[in-house]
């Protein structure tokens, strides 16, 4: 009896093809995990596509809630963008998929994983790293990265083969998609000279064909985690979905930006991510106004080391696992509502209130009822730069020897 292996399986030509090479090359029967992220499509089809390509079982899931839940709201608490740019979407769904992965291996008395990455991207990465995280024992397999076949010497693989793929011509870009944001590269974008053709978009309308009203949006959040939007409570999904089609229609979200993969890369990459760009503003907004200054500092430094964490594939790091037991304590007080003008490919924040709001209008205000003391602004201006003072006057007595 053949050893079995679990296949992160997305029903497309990679992994199709992969399905039939794997048992030819290594043996193994070969069970298929096709995880929903809100990017699946029919879960009852591309089940039935894995079966007809050699799989001895097609397991399906439906982990959109999980994803938002555990991973995209975990990050967008931690303020999380990839070098100023990217909210990580695609990195964000590969640690989730790993560890289905793993489980379905357990389930099945399986002795390997495969996925369908090649050898010069990131998520190769990210799913070895995350499985040998927490199933060291598993071997991982990336058929990608052997065969050394093209696109079209797949195609005909599965031709000879009888493999049936969703594929009748080469497509311009690559994509992949989750509900937290879709990626999009390769084609004429590998120019960075070039602007993105708008085929490249299907979330985002061009600027010129958005209306010319604003529309706005209030999100209310709790500890740091959105729940409603316009005074309606809504699932992760929905609430989700709901900003993507409102953002999007504004032309809000779209990314055109030039990276640096974990291999040493740098590439063009366009994404589009309506939701998670109005989440992030909302989100950094409600900070501003409960956070201090210290606390929203080095909340700076950790949302950079976060980033790169989950960028570099260390989702199971116990770096990352310390890091977010901080950004857990920096949420406690991160409730309220903060209203955002989608306008013309911008989201702003035009509105917060927070019960924990540390902004005090008797502080803050020029204006009749200002309780500041602004008598007491003198020492404490004199204590402040006494350090200063003292270097300047030590030092200029003293200036530093000629060489």
């Amino acid at each position: 009896m053949a050893d079995k292996l679990v296949l992160a399986y997305s029903g497309g030509l990679d992994t199709s093809v992969a399905v039939r090479w794997i048992k030819e090359r290594y043996g193994y029967d070969v069970v298929t995990l096709t995880a929903d992220l809100g990017n699946a499509g029919d879960l009852g089809v591309i089940a039935q596509r894995a079966r007809a390509a050699g799989a001895i079982a097609a397991h399906v899931a439906d982990v959109r809630e999980e994803f938002l839940r555990d991973f995209a709201f975990r990050a967008l608490q931690a303020g999380a963008i990839y070098q100023g740019a990217y909210p990580l979407a695609t990195a964000l769904g590969r640690p989730l998929i790993a560890r289905l992965l793993v489980e379905a291996a357990h389930a099945e008395g399986a002795t390997a994983v495969a996925h369908g990455c090649t050898g010069k991207g990131n998520d190769q990465v990210r799913f070895d790293v995350s499985v040998g995280a927490l199933a060291p024992h598993l071997k991982v397999i990336a058929p990608a990265r052997e065969w050394g076949m093209t696109r079209e010497e797949e195609i005909d693989y599965a031709a000879r083969h009888g493999i049936p793929v969703p594929v009748t011509k080469s497509k311009p870009f690559s994509t992949d998609e989750n509900l937290w944001g879709r990626s999009i590269e390769s084609g004429v974008l590998e120019d960075p000279w070039q602007e993105p053709p708008e085929e490249a978009y299907q979330w985002t309308k061009p600027v010129a064909q958005t209306p010319d009203k604003p529309r706005y949006v209030e999100i209310r959040f709790e500890q740091g985690t959105p729940l409603a939007v316009d005074g309606e409570d809504l699932s992760p999904v929905a609430l989700v979905q709901h900003l993507d089609e409102a953002a999007g229609e504004h032309g809000v979200g779209r990314i055109d930006h030039i990276e640096d993969r974990l291999v040493g890369i740098k590439s063009r990459e366009i994404y589009e991510a309506p939701a998670a760009t109005v989440l992030m503003a909302a989100h950094r907004a409600l900070e501003a106004m409960v956070l201090t200054k210290d606390q929203l500092r080095f909340k700076e430094v950790v949302a950079r080391e976060y980033a790169q964490l989950v960028y570099d594939g260390l989702w199971f790091s116990r770096q990352r696992e310390d890091l977010q037991a901080y950004v857990e304590s920096t949420q406690r007080f991160v409730t309220g509502a903060v209203r955002v003008k989608l306008s013309k490919g911008q989201a702003t924040v035009v509105g917060r209130q927070s019960p924990y709001s540390l902004y005090q209008t008797a502080l803050a205000t020029y204006g009749k009822g200002d309780l500041f003391d602004q008598s007491a602004s003198p020492g404490f201006i004199h204590i402040w730069g006494l350090s200063t003072r003292t270097q300047a006057r030590v030092q200029e007595k003293n200036p530093r020897p000629q060489k």
